[in-house]
């Protein structure tokens, strides 16, 4: 069995630091995808995308806030950010954006920005460590990296890996763990979240943050990822109760 060309280690040992770190942390917080111990997290927000013929132009969180009379922060919510949650999945804002935040998923784009300042805070950009979530049926000659109610399949290779597509044609997918084997840094995309989180160290994170090609905030191990997090904006009248 393999991702993105790379055989599913048979040994998940490589992530137990991951799960001991984590198996403490509530549930629904940034603590429960980012261990303590990184000095610093971001929170990197995936954009919307607007269709303009054969091109797929990336949309700020930013500018669709501006455009619904909403406000930008670091705990900011899609839902509350465009007044519905129906624009999750179903509807958009055309002209503004056609597509959403891409879910589960870091889009390739934002990867091939991220990659290069992650690996330029590791020892061992090219030894890294993928997890993809499993799902369907457990293959038995493939062990998983369990965390909480998550499991992920495991392989190895060089940083370059983040921008690869880890699913079957026509699906994107990309890992929905990453980190290299001194543990430097690690990202997280949660199956459920449009943005992704990257927990490194105080200079590695300030980067990150600089980054022009980067939608991206600072973020705390106790703050909450879900729709609810956002305190700034008005709720969407179509949450869930």
């Amino acid at each position: 069995m393999q991702f993105a060309g790379r055989s599913v280690a048979l040994d998940t040992a490589a992530g137990d630091w991951l799960a001991e770190a984590l198996h403490r942390a509530p549930l629904d917080t940034v603590g429960s995808l980012v261990p303590a111990g990184f000095a610093a997290i971001a929170r990197v927000f995936h954009p919307a995308v607007r269709y303009v013929g054969d091109e797929d132009v990336e949309v700020p969180w930013a500018d669709v806030a501006a455009a619904n009379g909403t406000k930008v922060h670091p705990l900011m919510q899609w839902g509350s950010l465009t007044g519905s949650m129906d624009y999750f999945e179903n509807d958009d804002q055309a002209p503004l954006w056609h597509g959403a935040p891409a879910r589960g998923h870091l889009p390739v784009p934002v990867a091939e920005r991220l990659a290069p300042v992650l690996a330029r805070h590791t020892t061992t950009p090219d030894v890294c460590w993928f997890g993809v979530r499993q799902g369907g049926a457990v293959i038995a000659d493939h062990p998983t990296l369990s965390l909480g109610d998550r499991d992920f399949w495991l392989v190895n290779g060089s940083i370059g890996l983040a921008t690869v597509n880890f699913a079957a044609e026509p699906f994107e997918q990309s890992a929905n763990l990453w980190w290299p084997a001194d543990r430097a840094w690690l990202v997280a995309t949660d199956i459920d979240l449009v943005t992704t989180y990257v927990g490194g160290t105080t200079a590695c994170i300030a980067e990150l943050l600089a980054d022009e090609g980067l939608e991206a905030a600072p973020a705390d191990r106790r703050q909450k990822v879900t729709w609810d997090a956002d305190q700034v904006n008005p709720p969407p009248p179509d949450a869930p109760d």
